[in-house]
């Protein structure tokens, strides 16, 4: 009978196979020591808030948050730790806490909790330990996201008798910022005098206090626009109307002709028809120029009609005896013209100049028939949107704002005109009398 040696091999190979079967048995008796997850998040929402998309929370705006965790059987949790985002604030008057048990989660099971809040942490002590499987739900109303919004991270930990956990994988709440003007309106909302103000029908339609903050910044971006098409189309009309203005008063027939022809056209007709005709006509020329400087070209060329015949009573205005003197000594007719005449000129047109910015400042409103988004633009478009006239009130507030202060500047300046003109005759009178 042979006899069987093993061999060294043989050996380590059994030696090997003790030593994994030790380690699979080790790791076996860990995982079943290992203590399961008592808790997993279900869900972690906002409600929305948003007056104009049912999917949105904003932030400064009231909203709720709902928790909901599963809770395996036996765990035994005995306390919960939620921690609301920073810079949110909430309240727990209203809060609900039920456990969802049975088969469908249908059935609401009373648990027995003391809470208490410490900052941000909502702390919810559980007495008896939470032993039953279910959904843990939570709901906190009264909740104000932080005003500039993003994505609101709430945190959780709880208590079983293995000791303390984090909840990981809690989805995070997104919040869309709103305005400073937004979050006033929204305060506003919430007082009951404007409830009482609002009540009015007629307050309501023409001075709605939230719609009077909401719309001031956006009608604020037309006012921008409006002075901007009046810093720059003003300026340009000048030497326009200086132009028509002296061709009306050339020798030339040719000239006065031309002149004449323009300035009666355009002060002859509509504004609003001129912009109608740039606007529409023009395209059909096969000429498009972009709304905002064909905007300007239009109010240039109206405008300069009314200064040329400004300037032109302005010059007439000057005695002939100032231009008699200045050709005497040798000047020639422009240089009398830009050293002598257009000085005093000036000086005595400034109040109808005056007059004719704060004309042109408000028939810029004519341009939001053709698209262009200025001052009244902007409100005829919240106007639509809201149904009441209020933003049509801040549009006005915006062009009382420059016509009121120009209107003063325009009398002041008069004033001093007819007093200086009228000390100017006194002393032409005393000479008179003297050489008398």
């Amino acid at each position: 009978m042979e006899t069987y040696t093993p061999t060294p091999s043989a050996h380590l190979d059994r030696a090997l196979t003790r030593i994994a079967a030790v380690l699979a048995a080790l790791v076996l008796a860990l995982a079943l020591a290992a203590p399961a997850d008592a808790m997993e998040t279900v869900r972690c929402t906002g409600r929305p808030n948003s007056d104009n998309d049912p999917t949105v929370i904003m932030g400064a705006t009231q909203s709720r948050i709902t928790f909901e965790t599963a809770i395996e059987e036996g765990e035994g949790v005995s306390q919960l730790v939620l921690t609301v985002p920073e810079g949110t604030t909430f309240g727990t008057d209203d809060l609900s806490l039920t456990l969802l048990t049975g088969d469908d989660l249908l059935t609401r099971t009373k648990v027995e909790y003391r809470m208490s809040v410490d900052g941000q942490d909502i702390v919810f002590d559980f007495s008896p330990a939470i032993t039953q499987a279910g959904h843990l739900s939570i709901m906190i109303d009264d909740v104000y996201f932080p005003q500039n919004g993003g994505e609101m991270q709430v945190a959780a930990s709880y208590t079983d008798a293995t000791g303390e956990h984090e909840l990981d994988d809690i989805p995070p709440i997104s919040v869309q910022g709103i305005s400073t003007a937004e979050s006033i309106a929204h305060w506003l909302d919430e007082q009951p005098w404007v409830e009482a103000w609002n009540s009015n029908r007629f307050l309501h339609l023409f001075f709605d206090p939230t719609l009077i903050v909401t719309s001031f910044p956006v009608v604020l971006n037309g006012f921008f626009t409006s002075i901007a098409v009046v810093a720059i189309s003003f300026p340009l009309a000048i030497p326009l109307a200086l132009l028509l203005a002296t061709m009306r008063l050339s020798k030339f027939v040719l000239w006065r002709g031309i002149a004449t022809t323009y300035v009666n056209f355009m002060r002859g007709t509509p504004l609003f028809l001129q912009i109608y005709v740039a606007f529409f006509g023009l395209p059909l020329a096969g000429l498009s120029l972009p709304k905002f400087p064909l905007g300007v070209i239009v109010l240039m060329l109206n405008s300069g009609a009314y200064m040329c015949e400004i300037f032109r009573a302005g010059i007439l205005s000057i005695d002939k005896g100032q231009t008699e003197a200045a050709r005497s000594l040798g000047m020639g007719r422009l240089q009398t013209m830009i050293y002598i005449v257009l000085p005093q000129m000036f000086r005595n047109v400034i109040p109808n100049l005056t007059n004719e910015f704060i004309t042109l400042y408000k028939d810029s409103s004519l341009l939001a028939a053709v698209g262009i988004m200025e001052l009244v633009m902007y409100a005829r478009t919240i106007v639509a949107s809201t149904g009441s006239i209020t933003p049509y009130i801040v549009a006005a507030f915006f062009y009382l704002i420059i016509t009121l202060p120009l209107s003063k500047v325009t009398r002041h300046l008069e004033e001093r005109m007819r007093t200086h003109s009228g000390r100017k005759r006194a002393r032409a009178r005393k000479a008179a009398v003297k050489e008398g």
